[in-house]
């Protein structure tokens, strides 16, 4: 890995982590459906005019299903989802049950293709739930009123990921920027019936719309186009180490700007779930590392 795409790695993890800080924020004035609405809206109009830019044709004719379905369980519902959680969980509990993602993800495969789970796999399956259960058990956040139902609901988000993950394998094939553009347009206006239902809690301030900014321009649009020269730099596997590094932003910005407690059962929950995602996704840095010597070889 060079340089620039280690630079590039980090500042993902970095804005990522940074999402749940913003929704944090957002969330509890705004609402989640105002929230979610304003950051696909925006995304979708930076994306559009990046497109422009490249002179890339969105085709929405030819794949507007294929859009929808992405639009749905990769951005739509995990947004809806992980807003109304950040209406009562903290940053840094968010980010790391968002790393359950892929676990949720060999777990649909699985099942889909009706294959048992290896011992592997299993094991990392279980260390995940321990470390769910470190963190929900220890940490006073997760005993608020309504947080049973929001760390559900974040579950829920990552499991959506998880089913995102799984059709985008069997997909037909999208360039990555248009799947990027396409769903977030396909999301913006699934939610556009739902949002009149829900009226925002609060009269946002400044800090709330530049949250919202942020959400939509930094960390939907601008984040994909990094990820996206991940891909096409390092490969899909590699790109996907930003997985376990989004938690330890997401700790540490919380913890910087909303002085959100960092308990041992944090680390410990956190390191636990990464260790099982890592285990369920097959991922080794020793690896990782000597294939890449390889190809420089």
């Amino acid at each position: 890995m060079d340089s620039a795409s280690f630079v590039r790695l980090f500042s993902l993890a970095a804005i990522w982590g940074g999402s749940f800080l913003f929704m944090r924020i957002g969330a509890p004035v705004l609402g989640a459906a105002w929230l979610v609405e304003w950051r696909v809206g925006l995304a979708a109009l930076f994306l559009a005019l990046v497109g422009w830019h490249l002179r890339k044709r969105l085709q929405a004719a030819a794949h507007w299903r294929h859009y929808l379905v992405l639009g749905l369980f990769n951005s739509a519902l995990p947004f809806l989802l992980f807003s109304y959680a950040a209406q009562t969980l903290s940053a840094s509990l968010l980010s790391i049950l968002n790393a359950t993602a892929p676990i949720w993800g060999a777990v649909i495969v699985a099942l889909w293709t009706r294959s048992p789970l290896a011992a592997k796999t299993l094991t990392g399956l279980l260390l995940g739930i321990v470390g769910v259960a470190l963190l929900v058990g220890f940490d006073s956040v997760a005993w608020r009123p309504g947080a049973p139902l929001a760390i559900c609901a974040a579950l829920g988000a990552a499991f959506c990921y998880g089913i995102a993950s799984t059709y985008a394998r069997t997909a037909r094939t999208v360039d990555a920027f248009s799947n990027a553009h396409g769903s977030m347009w396909a999301a913006t206006l699934l939610l556009l019936p739902v949002v009149p239902f829900f009226p925002m809690s609060g009269t946002p301030d400044g800090s709330v719309i530049a949250s919202v900014v942020a959400l939509g321009i930094l960390c939907s649009g601008i984040a994909y186009l990094l990820y996206f020269r991940l891909i096409q730099d390092l490969g899909a596997p590699s790109a996907l180490t930003v997985t376990f590094l989004i938690p330890m932003f997401g700790v540490f910005w919380g913890h910087l700007f909303l002085d959100e407690v960092v308990g041992w059962y944090t680390l410990a929950g956190s390191l636990v779930v990464i260790v099982g995602t890592a285990l369920v996704t097959g991922f080794s840095p020793r690896q990782l590392f000597l294939s890449k010597v390889g190809q420089h070889a």
